[in-house]
């Protein structure tokens, strides 16, 4: 598969008559073609004519696919075993640091995803074509990936062959086999989203991993049913399971913008009870949507998109309180509930009722109630679950079993479809869910579970460290992190400006970073993390880094509530002591007043021990975990009460800032 509208050795680019060339750029052009994309075109061409006769066996590539962000790169040139990423601004006087942070995102993007690419050198070179000279400084980063350079129109040839004669790489690269290169993407959820509401299909923008159930099998899986309950009139309920950072969110994104097809009278709709993750989504997709349009003849205003994207994407919360103004049936067939798990208790449903909307003696929990919603379509549904096991964080999260006592009670002619890793502790809570279902109202589908995490596209094995970490099991959480510490760095200080400086060390290009913590981490106050202030979200996680509000800022802290479903490049973990470690246990705490307070019940211990499970599997490249020393003169911040988990985390292997080469 050639990724380029425009590929061929610089000798065949030179023969070749631009109106050849400009017309094949055209016909590969996906989307209508504006007058000033065609002028760049042309004048990209032209430029490249001349300069490229500079450079001979060289090969060049126009418009090559970015599949993970939904991009394109304007120019690759592939020349004496250096591929150099050139953007063009074509007309611009300045080197903005947007367009110099975004040649760089490209530049890693090859360098992290295209196999072809991993063990090359990489330049990014931001071409504004009307700009001055700047002095050129080559720097080169222990992978391979180069400081972005600063060229224009004149001299960016002249820059390549000074950077190619510098150079120690001897590499040659075949430009067939580099063209046809397999690329793995593991997009972030945003980019994701905004991939999928742009049309592109799963496929293009997720990895293909052999030996791995992936997240394209997942989809046909779901779409299977779906056509089931269609072609058989009758109602059916998918729970998708996954490890942390799997794609469930992606797959179901993936299936709400793909059953969304109104022409066809088919609609469905991505429903969440994550506030902040709705909100980031919603705000992201518009903001890409005006950003794309903007000078186009399809501009539109903000306000239009969100009007758009908040039908796509809804607060589950909300889709609950209209069902219940009404009695007919929803418009949509297909629903996708996220993060299902967290749906609401009996308990929790019938206070919020009384309480908030003055409807007393409710007598349904939130999955009976949703489920009930879909069961008024006289003809066919789909309901479909994700479930991430251990990420109950708040009280009245009702779990999977509620969801499967409500199948049992209410109904019994609807199918379910689930994995055959549902029965797993961590997602049953110890209760066995299956019992009081017929053998023909379920059906295993293997697909339906995803087991490799691909948030962190360095390594598949974090949330296993995470989770062997968090039952005690120290020395399987050693030989994990041997796996995992040279793919992906995790580092301890007690030092918060240490914390600082090695995640503005780490992120490069539009990389994000940011420091989060437990809700209840509440004597983290003198170091200026203050828990009880709350983020904007859609701030905290788009804008850009030199907001003070933005994550990037690092003054603003996001909790476990904050940022599930969600995730950053690079984080700082900081730990405060609301969960201790003992000897052989965990001692779970809640600060109250002035002191410190025992957590007694089971249910509030799992909730603060998944709220750090949540923390410790946000990072996509990794994270340092910042741990107080405490203070003697505070009541509240002994040091006993912070060195134990310090050393529990040297004694899984994880080393000190300063102590290992990342």
């Amino acid at each position: 598969m050639n990724r380029s509208y425009y590929s061929s050795t610089v000798e065949k680019f030179l023969d070749d008559d631009s109106n050849l060339i400009l017309g094949q750029l055209s016909r590969n052009h996906q989307f209508a073609l504006e007058d000033l994309q065609r002028n760049s075109w042309i004048y990209q061409i032209e430029i490249l004519k001349s300069a490229l006769r500079k450079l001979p066996n060289s090969f060049v590539a126009f418009e090559y696919t970015i599949p993970r962000m939904g991009k394109r790169v304007d120019v690759i040139i592939i020349y004496c075993g250096l591929i150099f990423v050139l953007e063009f601004k074509v007309g611009e006087t300045t080197y903005s640091n947007f367009a110099i942070e975004q040649v760089l995102d490209y530049a890693k993007d090859l360098k992290y995803f295209h196999e072809q690419s991993h063990s090359s050198d990489i330049v990014p070179i931001l071409v504004a074509t009307e700009a001055p000279d700047q002095p050129l400084s080559i720097k080169r980063y222990d992978d391979g990936l180069y400081h972005p350079l600063k060229a224009n129109k004149d001299n960016f040839s002249s820059i390549i062959l000074e950077v190619a004669e510098k150079s120690s790489q001897k590499n040659k690269i075949d430009p067939e086999k580099w063209s046809n290169s397999v690329y793995k993407p593991t997009p972030t959820i945003i980019e994701a989203a905004q991939a999928l509401y742009k049309g592109h299909s799963v496929k293009e923008i997720s990895r293909s991993d052999s030996g791995a159930i992936n997240l394209a099998a997942t989809s046909q899986a779901i779409s299977e049913v779906i056509e089931f309950s269609k072609s058989n009139n009758q109602k059916s309920i998918c729970f998708i399971t996954g490890v942390p950072g799997s794609g469930k969110t992606l797959a179901g994104l993936n299936i709400a913008n793909e059953r969304n097809n109104i022409d066809k009278g088919e609609h469905a709709v991505f429903l969440s009870g994550n506030g902040p993750l709705v909100k980031v989504l919603q705000e992201a997709l518009a903001r890409n949507e005006v950003a794309e349009k903007k000078g186009t003849e399809e501009q539109i205003t903000k306000a239009e998109s969100l009007t758009k994207t908040k039908a796509f994407i809804q607060n589950i919360h909300h889709f609950r309180d209209d069902s219940l103004q009404s009695e007919e049936p929803p418009i949509e067939k297909v629903v996708v509930f996220d993060e299902a798990q967290r749906a609401w208790t009996l308990e929790q449903t019938s206070a919020f009722m009384a309480q908030k909307k003055g409807i007393h003696g409710f007598d349904k929990s939130e999955p009976d109630f949703l489920i009930s919603v879909f069961d008024r379509h006289e003809e066919w549904a789909t309901i479909i679950c994700l479930i991430g096991g251990g990420q109950e964080i708040n009280t009245g999260e009702a779990g999977l079993p509620e969801w499967f006592s409500a199948i049992h009670k209410n109904y019994p002619h609807w199918n379910v479809f689930v994995s055959n890793k549902l029965t797993d502790n961590e997602y049953t809570n110890g209760e066995e869910i299956y019992s009081q279902l017929s053998q023909k109202q379920l059906s295993i589908k293997e697909e339906l579970h995803l087991s490799v995490s691909v948030r962190s596209f360095r390594t598949e094995k974090l949330s296993e460290f995470v989770k062997t970490f968090l039952d005690l099991d120290e020395s399987t959480a050693a030989s994990l992190f041997l796996t995992l510490k040279t793919d992906y760095p995790i580092v301890l200080t007690r030092d918060l400006k240490k914390a600082k400086k090695w995640l503005k060390s780490k992120a490069r290009g539009g990389e994000s970073l940011g420091i989060i913590c437990s809700s209840g981490a509440r004597r983290l106050r003198s170091y200026g993390i203050n828990v009880k202030s709350n983020i904007e979200p859609t701030t905290w996680f788009l804008n850009e880094k030199m907001d003070v509000r933005s994550s990037g800022f690092l003054e603003e802290v996001a909790t476990e509530f904050d940022i599930q479903g969600l995730e950053l490049d690079w984080t700082c973990v900081a730990w405060d002591s609301n969960l201790r470690k003992n000897s052989n246990n965990w001692d779970f705490k809640n600060f109250k007043g002035t002191e410190w307070q025992n957590i007694n019940r089971d249910e509030k211990k799992r909730y603060l021990l998944n709220s750090y499970r949540v923390l410790l599997t946000r990072a996509r490249q990794g994270m340092v975990i910042f741990i107080p020393e405490g203070d003697i003169t505070d009541r509240t911040m002994q040091p006993n009460y912070y060195e134990p988990v310090y050393q529990y985390f040297l004694q899984c292997g994880v080393p000190t800032i300063g102590s290992n080469p990342h």
